[in-house]
């Protein structure tokens, strides 16, 4: 199969299943092993690439064809959102050859005349890159920009009502920046400056965090960075860096009882361990029992031994769970995610304006089935990965309303050196792709007062 024709593959699936398309470049991947680096690099690029400019895309296919949009086939879409974004935003492939995969790739599925249907368009896109690169929008400043830079209109002017102008269109740019490979140096088997040696030595760029003590940033990164031997060795885990604040947030002590409620794979779960110095117990729960057996692996590669997985729903929390058992817990709620568009650029096609009050309640009522737990004068941190107050200001507002056991800390005394700037006025950290260079993080820390 050639990268064309996997990166087409997968991008069929993500718009028809709402896949993840990184596990599905994993599996496509794993399945071609004998592929040259420089065919994986191109599949990873087509795909990251046409999902963070699918909506520019498709207005540029659209321009070129009298064909009313949602008459064009979803497989036919995709092969030309493929040569679409080859044309435009890949210097290195000449056009000819972008055209003629797409019209071999329409030839393996569609009729004669929905080949001479792709080809036509694309050789027009073709003759008129330049001009079509250059094209200056008309209409609505959330129309502009959600062409401009590819995001659904209804999202663009929900950030409109919520920043303005200026720091929206900031924002959209951001989330379409190509990120570093972030990476959380595992002081329990390193350090940070050993492990920066050690990559230099491979000739990678390596840069510090800005914010996270831990933190290094990978660029150019053309290697599977699981094949590292260091990466075998548990010396470091892939973790963006505004997303290892937030265990420095909850703070965690040696010996302590800590619960991980939505746990995931476990990159805060062992985050948590090694502030801990592997000492106590973090409880890492989840509602889906194989990210639990992939947070056990990973907890074995970073040689952390304090994690007890178990496999639950927070909003059916039941024995060995009991009132006062905790010192302290982290609750990564599940949110919209839009503060991870430049990682997750599928996420932007997939959310729903219905979903940020949907979300909010379900926010609430884990924070409420969790209150209980925690030991007086313990800490609770509640933290997302959007930037939406719905899910943020809102849902905390609301818990520590119906919560009176409960106050707001200011974030600042518990973060690294250096985050004054990352924490808003309320006293709860917030990140922003366009003002900090990390993903867009919200966490607020919670103290039990009786």
């Amino acid at each position: 199969m050639t990268p064309r024709a996997i990166a087409m593959h997968t991008l069929l699936q993500v718009a028809r299943r709402a896949s993840f398309p990184d596990v599905l470049l994993d599996i496509y991947l794993k399945e071609h092993p004998d592929l040259d680096p420089r065919d994986r690099a191109l599949v990873t690029e087509l795909v990251y690439g046409v999902l963070r400019w699918q909506g520019r895309l498709d207005w540029i296919i659209d321009q070129q064809t009298k064909t009313k949009p949602d008459k064009i086939a979803l497989p036919v879409r995709v092969i030309l959102r493929l040569a679409t974004y080859q044309l435009l935003f890949l210097d290195r492939i000449p056009a000819a050859a972008a055209v003629n995969e797409a019209v071999k790739l329409a030839k393996t599925s569609q009729p004669p005349h929905v080949v001479r249907f792709v080809n036509g368009i694309l050789r027009a896109i073709s003759r008129k890159s330049e001009i079509l690169q250059k094209a200056q929008l008309e209409g609505s400043s959330e129309n502009r920009l959600s062409v401009l830079y590819s995001y659904p209109a209804w999202l663009v002017q929900r950030w409109l009502a919520a920043l303005g102008y200026e720091e929206t269109e900031a924002f959209c740019a951001a989330g379409n920046q190509v990120p570093p490979t972030s990476i959380r140096v595992n002081t329990l088997t390193t350090t940070v400056e050993a492990l920066a040696a050690s990559f230099r030595d491979l000739g990678f760029s390596v840069e510090p965090g800005n914010l996270a003590p831990e933190a290094l940033h990978l660029r150019s990164i053309r290697t599977d960075i699981s094949s590292l031997v260091q990466y075998r060795s548990g010396e470091f885990q892939v973790q963006d860096e505004a997303s290892q604040l937030i265990a420095h947030l909850v703070q965690p002590q040696p010996g302590e009882h800590v619960l991980d409620a939505c746990a995931g794979f476990g990159a805060k779960s062992t985050h948590l361990a090694q502030l801990m110095e592997n000492q106590g117990k973090i409880t890492a729960l989840d509602n889906q029992g194989w990210k639990l057996t992939r947070l056990v692996e990973n907890a074995k590669r970073l040689q952390v031994s304090s994690i007890e997985p178990a496999e639950m729903d927070v909003l059916e929390l039941q024995p060995p769970f009991e009132q006062r058992c905790f010192d302290r817990i982290l609750l990564d709620a599940p949110c919209t995610g839009l503060g991870v568009l430049r990682r997750n650029p599928d996420i932007k096609w997939k959310v729903r304006p219905k979903d940020f009050h949907r979300l909010h309640l379900v926010q609430r009522q884990m924070l409420s089935k969790l209150a209980p737990l925690l030991k007086p004068e313990g800490v609770l941190v509640y933290a997302t990965c959007t930037v939406s107050s719905e899910e943020n200001e809102a849902t905390l507002q609301g818990f520590l309303s119906a919560h009176p056991d409960y106050h707001l800390e200011s974030a600042r005394p518990y973060l690294p050196p250096g985050c004054g700037g990352a924490v808003n006025p309320m006293g709860a950290l917030q990140t922003w792709p366009h003002k900090h260079g990390v993903d867009g993080f919200y966490a607020a820390r919670l103290r039990r007062i009786r």
